[in-house]
């Protein structure tokens, strides 16, 4: 897989924002580690999910983007595909939670996306999708298990160790592993010594689950403020990516989750979302041992101003 991660970095050269990587003396002193921080919260849309976007329907024949494409998601993906759209002259529907957050749902719509909601409680977003393919024909373009998705969302960590050069451990947010499993193969390829951890919400941790006990877990509607990694499974592709090149998974807590997002504005003056702060809670509550030199992935910064608010006022979050 990592010559497609390589063919899609050259795709996206030009395309997709070459994002900073960050570093903060107060936070290596926490974690006695060096720690850099590669924020694809400056991604376009606000999030790594453009780079995968961008790979997979730019790909597309014009038969198959004629009709149009359709996904499901709660928003970062969403927008993604809608401004790739919007950029490739592809009409792109979304099935969407009824409790997506505002700013993801309207960056969609403003980017011409189509929108179809759902209720997580009683429908699966796949299934959704599914009928509307049957109906009308649409090609799906699936927020993380598609291996064009995959290679384009690899190319952060590619970019990341690429600047950096050596790292000891690559910590990434988990979510459906889209992410995970393009950073794993990407990291391993290139150091393949470095340590690779994925971090899930311990509300959402069906990746931890499948992770140790080598089968497929599923969790229904989990409600984790960090709604990136509010998916009920793993992919059939990304499981054993996972499986092959991750070598631990953890859970953090919804308050590490605050606390990370938290660090983050007040110390780093940077607006994270709560999915995006995941692999840094980690760290910063203990999960992980810190040492060397260790990369992180700050996979997006659409937070919508209710839920910053709340979290940088204290205001209760966690039930």
């Amino acid at each position: 897989m990592i010559d497609l991660i390589l063919e899609a970095a050259e795709r996206l050269k030009n395309i997709a924002n070459k994002t900073p990587v960050l570093t903060s003396s107060t936070l290596n002193k926490i974690t006695g580690a060096q720690v850099f921080l590669k924020c694809e919260n400056f991604q376009k849309t606000g999030a790594f999910k453009f780079r995968g976007a961008y790979n997979a329907i730019s790909k597309l024949s014009e038969k198959d983007k004629t009709p149009g494409v359709i996904t499901y998601s709660s928003g970062n993906h969403a927008q993604a595909a809608a401004c790739v759209g919007k950029m490739l002259g592809v009409k792109v529907h979304v099935v969407m939670p009824e409790n997506a957050p505002a700013i993801k749902r309207e960056a969609a719509k403003q980017y011409g996306a189509e929108i179809i909601f759902y209720n997580p409680a009683e429908q699966v977003r796949e299934e959704v999708a599914q009928k509307i393919i049957d109906d009308r024909d649409y090609v799906l373009i699936p927020p993380f298990d598609h291996y064009d998705i995959i290679a384009g969302q690899g190319t952060a960590a590619l970019e990341l160790i690429n600047e950096v050069k050596n790292l000891d451990m690559l910590i990434t947010p988990c979510g459906g592993g889209g992410l995970l499993s393009g950073s794993a193969v990407a990291a391993k390829s290139i150091l393949p010594d470095c340590k690779i951890i994925g971090v899930e919400p311990e509300l959402a941790d069906d990746a931890l689950k499948s992770f140790y006990s080598k089968k497929l877990q599923t969790v229904k509607n989990p409600q984790t403020i960090a709604d990136g990694a509010r998916n009920t499974s793993l992919g059939k592709i990304t499981f054993p990516t996972i499986l092959e090149y991750v070598d631990e998974m953890k859970s953090v807590s919804e308050q590490a989750i605050i606390d990370a997002v938290k660090f983050l504005f007040y110390r780093m003056k940077l607006v994270v979302e709560p999915t995006g702060a995941l692999a840094l809670a980690a760290l910063l509550s203990g999960k992980i041992i810190s040492t060397g030199r260790i990369g992180i992935i700050i996979s997006g910064g659409n937070v919508d101003g209710r839920m910053m608010s709340s979290i940088i006022n204290d205001q209760e979050l966690v039930k």
